[in-house]
């Protein structure tokens, strides 16, 4: 196809911005590139030349920024067409998202480009991606489990009982409903059971919990005053700077349950928070439970409560479950 002038110059100028980039990108390889695709992103939606070269536009301008940067990669049509989408998604907010944007790489805002169609959903994986380093594969994992969805259906009063933490880092700690693909229990499972499944499989259980937890132990013995009790599952969150404690319930939720738990969160409140610490959170996860009844629960409770429910996968029947080997048996065979 015959170039004509303007195009070509319009190409060499575009050509030498990447070249500028490339030189910059020697330190600062990922906000450098980011920054040359979202300009890229903006000359491309602001030119003429689209009309001009119509359904050719795209190949012809890679062909030849091609040809005047010879072995690069980040050329190609579809790189070109990302960059114009990058540009459209970000540019009304832009200067507040930059730093995001720049320490996010390029191969990540394809798949938020791809997968997330609204701002809000967008933005929560960029925090997450910055946050918990995530590979490619792990955000597609997230983003493939409705993590963002799960989020947004969360009832708790974190805004109100938490007001020193971040309400990014708030907002993280809890899911609607978590999900236990990871565990396989008989029919007929009781809360033990479901408990003991849990932390058999705890580093399954922290990934779906999300980033920053640390594990302390199971049925923690708390003790306040000459009164003793036995918390089901305890955790600190390093970001969130605060001790979590988790109730398991394996039915419906009922209003009593919040006295329980809130006895747990005052009494590690005043026996192992430091003087660091954020107030103790409380998350009761239970089979199902009434939103409207949960919401109003929630409403007149100081202590920083979530009520969330769960889902299981894998349920196995009662016949097939007494057939199965026990954990000694294989232990034993193994031995042999």
């Amino acid at each position: 196809m015959l170039i004509d002038k303007k195009f070509d110059n319009w190409v060499e100028s575009i050509s030498q911005n990447y070249k500028k980039a490339q030189i910059k990108a020697a330190v600062h390889v990922n906000s450098e590139l980011i920054k040359f695709y979202y300009k890229l992103g903006e000359e491309i939606s602001k030119t003429s030349f689209k009309a001009s070269y119509g359904s050719k536009f795209y190949k012809t301008l890679s062909n030849e920024l091609v040809k005047r940067n010879p072995n690069v990669k980040g050329l190609s049509q579809i790189n070109i067409r990302y960059a114009e989408r990058f540009y459209t998604l970000y540019k009304k907010i832009f200067p507040q998202v930059v730093e995001q944007l720049i320490l996010t790489p390029w191969g990540h805002h394809r798949i938020i480009i791809d997968k997330c169609k609204t701002m809000e959903k967008c933005l929560f994986y960029l925090r997450l991606i910055i946050e918990g380093n995530l590979s490619r594969n792990d955000l597609e994992s997230r983003i493939l489990a409705n993590l963002y969805e799960r989020n947004q259906n969360t009832i708790d009063n974190f805004s109100q009982a938490l007001p020193l933490v971040d309400k990014n880092i708030a907002s993280q700690i809890m899911k609607d409903p978590y999900e236990f693909d990871f565990l396989a229990v008989r029919d007929d499972y009781d809360e033990r059971e479901l408990k003991d499944e849990l932390t058999k499989h705890i580093e399954s259980f922290l990934l779906e919990l999300g980033n920053g937890f640390a594990y302390v132990g199971k049925e923690v013995r708390l003790l306040l005053g000459y009164t003793e009790m036995y918390c089901d599952l305890l955790f600190y969150n390093i970001k969130a700077h605060c001790y979590v404690v988790i109730e398991i319930k394996t039915g419906q939720f009922k209003p009593e349950h919040m006295g329980q738990l809130i006895g747990y969160t005052t009494t590690i409140d005043a026996t192992l928070k430091g003087e660091d610490d954020n107030k103790t959170v409380g998350i009761l996860i239970c089979r199902n439970k009434d939103n409207t009844l949960a919401k109003h629960v929630i409403n007149g409770v100081n202590s920083p409560i979530g009520i969330s429910e769960y889902q299981l996968a894998n349920l196995i029947p009662e016949k097939c479950k007494s057939s199965l080997p026990t954990i000694e048996e294989l232990e034993q065979k193994k031995a042999k």
